[in-house]
């Protein structure tokens, strides 16, 4: 069986592994005050080249997205997101436990856009029953998209611009952030930053046993965050294990490494499915490949290849995802084109 399913069926990179065995026996003190998530923080502040950043380390991704939506929102707003945005569709309504309504926007191959943003924000504050709703308060995207594509330079650009004017923090979901920056020569993790008022850097899914660095770039961390953090349940007593695994992530370049590594295989395969007159759902450039195959040909596809069923695309057919990650061999994908 080949796992394509998803960017996370493995464990964690090697030199992750081997960082988390050599330090295991290192007496440290609790919920991220060591060593290793302070050197972590001052790699990740140098990556970034935003020395006064604030950086905390949680365990997942929906709860980096509550923790962080909820501490930075009153509780009279709401976040705004396109309709395919993970906190939207992909999250048990964890946002809107948190007493926070998701507003939606249509999605643009998974994106939001500029116009469409302003224009809800006119006409929200136009309305005279604006006070009997719920306050758009805090924009938030991925990058890449659900979809696996990329806002432009421009496009954030535009988007970070309506949030300054609106004085709405603008945050970035970067759970596949080394996949997106990878994929296109037009934005650094330092843009992300610049742009961004508080973005995450997800390991889950990039070469971590677990872990995500939460950003806040303009001064503007919430108070009491560590507070807010462990009244989310999102505070990790053994903080040095995400300490440890991003301090490695962000030596030697490895984080985006494995980026280009799951990038460059994804590029082969799309190639393949071309050429062998597959049907792709959307074009995107990441390692997230979405096909749409024939009903009567997923049951004998799914005994050789792991793969994520994604929506339905007509009677006759369904939209499928194969992901590659940073684990993906070229052995993987050479076995994948022989079955595909």
């Amino acid at each position: 069986m080949l796992y394509f399913s998803c960017d996370y069926s493995e464990g964690c990179h090697p030199k992750v592994l081997e960082a988390l065995s050599k330090t295991n026996m290192v007496s440290t003190p609790g919920y991220g005050q060591d060593e290793y998530c302070q050197s972590a923080k001052e790699k990740i502040k140098a990556y970034i080249n935003c020395p006064d950043a604030d950086i905390y380390f949680l365990v997942g991704g929906t709860q980096t997205n509550q923790t962080v939506i909820d501490s930075m929102l009153s509780n009279y707003d709401g976040v705004v997101a396109a309709a395919s945005g993970h906190v939207a569709i992909h999250e048990a309504g964890a946002i809107e436990y948190s007493g926070h309504k998701v507003i939606t926007l249509p999605s643009h191959e998974g994106k939001l856009q500029a116009e469409e943003l302003k224009q809800m924000l006119i006409d929200h504050y136009a309305d005279e029953s604006a006070e009997h709703m719920v306050n758009p308060g805090m924009v938030y995207i991925s990058y890449p998209t659900e979809y696996g594509t990329l806002y432009s330079r421009q496009e954030l650009e535009a988007i970070s611009s309506i949030c300054r004017e609106y004085d709405m923090p603008l945050y970035i979901d970067g759970a596949r952030l080394a996949y997106g920056l990878a994929a296109q020569d037009d934005l650094t993790m330092s843009d992300i930053a610049s742009l961004s008022d508080v973005f995450y850097i997800g390991g889950t899914k990039v070469g971590a046993l677990f872990g995500e660095a939460v950003v806040f770039t303009k001064g503007n961390t919430p108070k009491h965050m560590l507070t807010q953090i462990k009244q989310h349940g999102a505070l990790l007593a053994k903080g040095r294990l995400l300490g440890v695994q991003f301090d490695t992530l962000f030596t030697d370049n490895l984080y985006l490494e494995m980026g280009r590594s799951a990038v460059e295989h994804a590029a082969l395969l799309r190639a393949d499915l071309r050429n062998k007159g597959y049907t792709l759902y959307m074009e995107n450039p990441t390692n997230q490949i979405f096909i749409v195959l024939e009903n009567d040909k997923l049951e004998d596809f799914g005994r050789k290849v792991s793969y994520s069923f994604w929506e339905k695309y007509d009677e006759k057919h369904s939209i499928i995802r194969i992901a590659t990650s940073w684990a993906t061999t070229i052995e993987d994908v050479e076995e994948l084109k022989k079955i595909l």
